[in-house]
């Protein structure tokens, strides 16, 4: 895929390439410099607080699959609660 520079320095990013990377209206895109030598420059995504927080949903379930964190925090709360009624 080739596209071209604008006099202000605008790409068009190619709509295959935007639907396959996510790419929308308002995205940030990380350019980095190429390396001594080279003409590749590395274009990233950075996905927005929305994506990442969906991509880590749920991402430390494999590791304690019957743990109920919502629940272990209610008990703690109760806890501490008791403790204030005893104090």
């Amino acid at each position: 895929m080739q596209t071209t520079v604008t006099t202000k320095n605008m790409v068009t990013i190619p709509a295959a390439l935007s639907r396959k990377m996510g790419i929308t209206p308002g995205c940030r895109l990380e350019w980095q410099e190429p390396q001594e030598g080279s003409d590749e420059v590395t274009v990233r995504v950075i996905p927005t607080r929305g994506e990442r927080a969906r991509r880590l949903m749920g991402a430390a379930r494999q590791w304690s699959p019957e743990r109920d964190a919502v629940a272990e925090l209610i008990a703690e709360r109760v806890r501490e609660e008791e403790e204030q009624i005893l104090r």
